[in-house]
């Protein structure tokens, strides 16, 4: 398609449409029971995320304004503007690196579209139905317009999250504010031109990553609001001659981001990470694991190589991270981890991202870690789907010896789930100790039905 052309499909109108006319009643079953286990996610992320360094920075810059629009902020018992608590969730949640992804559309959506949804919820005196059926259809636009521009967004240095989870976000508000289908397109339109986010963290460093999240989730709702007050964006703004599209992709398809719209919902695909990195390290970490617990120490081992997905090699294979944000982002600083630590752990091995920081600087894993390095597996590439990337992980030891794991689902993605009573699990492990054992098991009666809320009010209820 000539690039100085329209698609003469109208994706904007067809995703504000498709929003506005969401019904939570005819959404298959098995999606409306995704939706609380990725709420609840989040709210894990986020407690984990809100007293980290960059969640209080970014509160200490936008945390003291407040007005007719104000919103909670997770955890900490006030009250501030919506697009400023919606930025500081957001930057709580996405900040972590632990966050849900979609594999195909390489963006988490979550933490973009449910700071903003519960902000504009708190705002709109939504119900947990109506936050539910927003936030699935935010999801749901997100993740299409990011299939339908990447790999090629990704790699001409757009990070997905900020620009489509921005999109997502506007949407999602948009609804919790009723609006009608064409002023929804409208805060489309305005949320595509706020769009924004470089990956340039993934080279040099540096804390932005951990705020692209919050910048989506504040875009979002931003827009909606202006929206709301009557400002209009492009009917056309994701696939116009000069739209969002082919702004941020050489290979734009209109077609994929409005196929089976209503009809099949992609939002069944988002994966749940283990661990706090990138989702296409999760299988590499696994493997690495589990060679670890089979002998594989991490003082025997010569050197390891990862084979890995080719979209991997550009962002993720680096071998020498310079921080610890970039360390989350190095697959083989991530297997090494894996191999010094998974054999004095109980159970499943988890990264989180104390973890990295504690051991950025550790003697062992940087010496493994320069000495593993990543290469194109053909097998990798062939098995990997829109819903999981696998890898290969082999071990040569001092002695001469060779040992190899392939690991095709790894845990998190959707054909290896982490379960509904696992993300309880968990989100009560890192809370019950901040909040207390009883609130905790309180607030997670009313989170794991949110659809029976008629406010949003008891999800703001731990504080602390």
């Amino acid at each position: 398609m000539n690039p100085a052309q329209s698609s003469s499909i109208a994706v904007t109108d067809e995703l504000a449409r498709f929003a506005a006319a969401l019904d939570w009643e005819t959404v298959p079953p098995h999606v409306q029971a995704i939706m609380p286990v990725l709420m609840i996610d989040m709210f894990r992320a986020a407690a984990v995320g809100s007293d980290k360094p960059w969640t209080r920075a970014v509160g200490q810059a936008f945390g003291s304004a407040s007005g007719a629009d104000c919103a909670s902020l997770l955890y900490a018992g006030r009250r501030v503007e919506a697009g400023r608590a919606a930025f500081i969730n957001g930057t709580a949640a996405g900040g972590l690196d632990w966050d849900d992804s979609h594999v195909a559309a390489i963006i988490h959506p979550g933490v973009c579209t449910w700071p903003a949804a519960l902000a504009a919820a708190e705002i709109a005196g939504a119900s947990g139905r109506e936050l539910l059926t927003a936030v699935l259809a935010g999801y749901e636009v997100a993740i299409r317009v990011g299939m339908s521009i990447q790999p090629e967004h990704s790699l001409r240095g757009f990070q997905g999250t900020p620009t489509c989870g921005a999109l997502g976000a506007a949407v999602a508000c948009a609804r919790l504010f009723r609006l009608p289908a064409e002023r929804l397109r409208d805060a489309l339109g305005i949320a595509a031109t706020f769009a924004c986010g470089l990956s340039q963290f993934f080279v040099s460093g540096s804390d932005i990553k951990r705020f692209h999240a919050g910048k989506a989730a504040a875009n979002g709702i931003e827009a909606a609001l202006l929206a709301r007050a009557g400002l209009t964006g492009p009917r056309d703004a994701i696939e116009g001659s000069q739209g969002f599209g082919r702004a941020f992709s050489d290979r734009f398809d209109p077609s994929t981001a409005v196929k089976d719209l209503g009809r099949h919902f992609p939002t069944e695909w988002v994966s749940l990470k283990p661990h706090a990195g990138s989702v296409r390290m999760q299988a590499a970490i696994e493997g690495a694991a589990m060679l670890a617990r089979a002998g594989a120490r991490v003082e025997q081992v010569a050197s390891m190589e990862l084979g890995v997905h080719g979209a991997m090699m550009s962002k993720l294979a680096a071998n020498r991270p310079v921080d610890y944000q970039q360390a989350q982002l190095s697959t083989p600083f991530a297997a090494a981890m894996a191999v010094a630590l998974a054999p004095g752990r109980e159970g499943p091995l988890t990264l989180s991202v104390d973890d990295f920081e504690q051991y950025l600087d550790d003697p062992a894993i940087r010496d493994l870690s320069a000495r593993t390095r990543c290469v194109v597996d053909a097998r990798v590439e062939a098995l990997t789907t829109a819903e999981a990337v696998p890898a290969r992980v082999t071990i040569t030891m001092k002695d001469g010896s060779r040992v190899e794991q392939f690991v095709e689902h790894p845990k998190g993605c959707p054909r290896n789930p982490i379960t509904a009573d696992e993300v309880v699990q968990r989100f009560a492990a890192i809370a019950a100790p901040r909040f207390g054992a009883g609130p905790v098991d309180a607030w997670l009666e009313q989170a794991r039905h949110p659809e029976r809320l008629a406010s949003v009010a008891p999800l703001f209820s731990l504080r602390g």
